[in-house]
């Protein structure tokens, strides 16, 4: 198993604040922050783990690159972005695709503290809900101060209107992700309210308007996801 980077005890090159703005620079938001020597990480062995996602800027960055006129161009966007990222600020790069085996980037959100598992089996990201969208990770050997997570789940205190929104039942508060029924509903003519703004459930999440997500992406998402 890789374990990234060994343990460091020199200074870091780079503070948060810097690697926060690196990210922001290119199109990306960070989603999390964690020591794995503290939170038991999987894969990895200390230093500092970042996060990095698909904020508002990420969309319009995405189509004026050169990979969005080709095949797969968010992983290969997010492949050249994030490695030189990693690269320019001395770390390693890990991203959500390219396996198996695949970097367990839902073990790490959740050690982050600011990713949660929701009432429908989703996860929801205390800034931009349901609209989540990890799209690599830098892994750096030293260990340097990072924000506290906010400490308490978004959906204790909501009403959970995740678990009253899908059209068919696919995610409910009472049994898995049905899969099956989600792509017969997306087959016809009422899915198509799904497939060109988006997921409702994913939607309804009150923190979801915090991803300022273009439905133009969301359509993008839902085509990959269900291509017929």
């Amino acid at each position: 198993m890789n374990k990234g980077h060994p343990p460091s005890s020199t200074a870091a090159a780079f503070t948060y604040a810097q690697i926060e703005q690196a990210a922001q620079d290119v199109g990306l938001i960070v989603m999390g922050a964690l020591h794995p020597r503290l939170t038991d990480a999987k894969q990895l062995d200390g230093g500092t783990l970042i996060l990095l996602g698909a904020g508002a800027a990420f969309w319009p960055a995405l189509k004026s690159s050169p990979e969005w006129h080709g095949k797969d161009p968010v992983d290969r966007w997010s492949s050249r972005v994030v490695g030189q990222m990693a690269q320019d600020l001395s770390a390693k790069a890990y991203f959500p695709f390219g396996g198996p085996p695949y970097a367990p980037f839902i073990d790490w959100a959740l050690k982050s503290g600011r990713t949660f598992s929701s009432p429908v089996g989703a996860l929801v990201h205390d800034q931009v809900g349901m609209m989540i969208s990890f799209r690599g990770a830098l892994h750096f050997s030293s260990e340097f101060p990072i924000p506290a997570p906010p400490g308490a789940a978004p959906c204790d205190t909501c009403e959970a209107p995740c678990t009253q929104t899908c059209p068919v039942g696919a995610l409910n508060s009472r049994e898995f992700y049905d899969v099956k029924a989600c792509h017969a509903h997306l087959s016809t003519a009422e899915g198509q309210t799904c497939m060109t703004g988006g997921c409702l459930v994913r939607l309804s999440c009150p923190l979801s308007a915090g991803a300022e997500r273009d439905p133009e992406q969301s359509a993008h998402h839902m085509k990959a996801f269900h291509p017929s």
